[in-house]
């Protein structure tokens, strides 16, 4: 399908770039701390918070190509049918626990953080703005996982 191949493009782009920003942010900490001997100030703030959304992209990425860590000891023993429907049940348990966790509690804590304006102590953004990243990747998992199930049923 097309938009899934633009928004694995897009993810992997945006991966790509978070990357490549921590990785000059890592060497800028390392440079004004050991060459300069005046540590950086934002740089562990920065640092962390690039942290969290490659882990969090990087988790809906993965699970839109497929390639997360799974345990196929029971699939690989059942049926071609079994396995078709034990797919489908897996997806759909993904589905709620992307909703539920990530989706309706990822708004929550974006609308919480918000509500109280938390600002983070040395770039001064909103904590919002750091945790925007739950939610939006809980629906892009909800939308690889539907998918998922529909080319599932297709083939029946």
């Amino acid at each position: 399908m097309k938009l899934r191949q633009k928004i694995d493009a897009i993810l992997g782009k945006v991966l790509m770039v978070i990357m490549g920003v921590m990785v000059i942010n890592v060497l800028w900490q390392v440079f004004s701390r050991y060459l300069v001997g005046i540590p950086s100030s934002f740089t562990d703030e920065l640092a962390r918070y690039l942290m969290i959304w490659l882990g969090i992209i990087g988790a809906a990425y993965v699970s839109g190509r497929k390639m997360h860590v799974a345990i196929d000891i029971l699939p690989s023993r059942l049926s071609k049918k079994s396995q078709k429907k034990f797919s489908i049940v897996a997806n759909a348990i993904i589905i709620l626990f992307c909703l539920t966790g990530m989706v309706i509690g990822g708004f929550r804590l974006v609308h919480m953080t918000y509500t109280l304006e938390q600002y983070s102590p040395s770039l001064q953004i909103p904590l919002a703005l750091v945790y925007i990243v739950i939610p939006i990747s809980g629906l892009i998992i909800i939308f690889y996982k539907v998918l998922d199930i529909l080319n599932l049923t297709k083939d029946d």
